[in-house]
């Protein structure tokens, strides 16, 4: 069985939603997309480049992934290996309302997304990542089938929007794998499940 990795950019606060354009994502009112721009640096590129690198394929929502399919066509992929990756791997995309996928090596999920991501999970071979995909990733959050979080934590709060942890997610201890802070202040972390949620109590005996 291999991993599946959600890597995802978020604010303080715990939002994840519209870090890079103010267009973005504009539901429900939210206006302060592109939070994430003022702070992308070299060190934030080269730590998103590794960890792209050991990807098999990508599972995306509908929104990222009508996002990605605007932009990243686009884009000159030499010397780009994110680019490359996002271009040339195999794209399942978990949608309600999508008929058909345009973007080369793109593929609907069919029937149940659970069901469906066990199946894609139950395969040998290199990493299952899941980037961006707000909804997507708080459903395999409640199904207990994410094992890997890749976070980039940026020194900003916006109050509301998309979170990252919503309502019904698994309780989980997650172990520290390694982290490392860019020149512009944003933390980017990895985590990995360790196991079911254990607490303890610091009050004083009678």
């Amino acid at each position: 069985m291999r991993a599946l990795v959600v890597t995802t950019f978020v604010t303080m606060d715990g939002v994840m939603q519209a870090p890079g354009g103010p267009k973005e994502d504009t539901s429900d009112g939210f206006r302060w997309g592109g939070w994430l721009v003022p702070f992308f640096d070299e060190d934030m590129g080269g730590q998103m480049e590794a960890w792209f690198a050991p990807a098999e394929d990508f599972l995306l929502g509908r929104g990222t992934y009508e996002i990605f399919a605007a932009h990243w066509p686009k884009v000159p992929t030499e010397g780009d290996p994110v680019g490359t990756a996002l271009n040339t791997k195999t794209k399942h995309i978990a949608s309600r309302t999508l008929t058909s996928v345009e973007w080369e090596t793109a593929r609907l999920l069919e029937g149940d997304v659970p069901t469906a991501v066990r199946a894609l999970k139950g395969r040998d071979g290199g990493e299952l990542q899941v980037h961006g995909s707000a909804g997507l990733v708080q459903t395999l959050l409640r199904e207990d089938l994410v094992d890997v979080l890749r976070l980039i934590t940026f020194p900003v709060t916006v109050a509301g929007g998309k979170r990252l942890f919503g309502e019904g997610a698994t309780p989980r201890t997650w172990r520290l794998e390694s982290s490392a802070v860019s020149s512009t202040g944003a933390v980017m972390a990895e985590y990995r499940r360790a196991g079911e949620l254990t607490t303890g109590d610091f009050t004083l005996p009678d």
